[in-house]
């Protein structure tokens, strides 16, 4: 039996939706982000792989954008990725050791 991909609700509203977005997307290990209307209706699917970035982003973005100015209440499902093990992720001083 193939497991469940974990996933994720945020209830925003449309001026929040674009940024909300953007930060998911940064955060990285998410497979998918589904965006919903208040009645529960899927509006977008944005399928995100790991080579998924920058220029290939834009149009989805433009697109989240423009839902964003028609909607009020919005609901962002998020599929991650699942993993076996926790990812490090490296404190701001090991980031910043050895920069001058």
């Amino acid at each position: 039996m193939p497991e469940e991909t974990p996933r994720e609700r945020h209830k925003v509203t449309g001026e929040k939706l674009l940024q909300t977005v953007k930060r998911l997307v940064h955060e990285g290990n998410i497979r998918r982000i589904i965006i919903k209307d208040e009645k529960d209706r899927t509006i977008i699917e944005i399928p995100l792989t790991i080579g998924v970035v920058g220029a290939l982003l834009v149009p989805a973005m433009v697109a989240v954008g423009a839902i964003a100015a028609l909607a009020a209440d919005l609901t962002i499902e998020v599929e991650r990725a699942a993993t076996k093990e926790p990812v490090p992720v490296p404190s701001v001083e090991e980031q910043t050791a050895g920069k001058p």
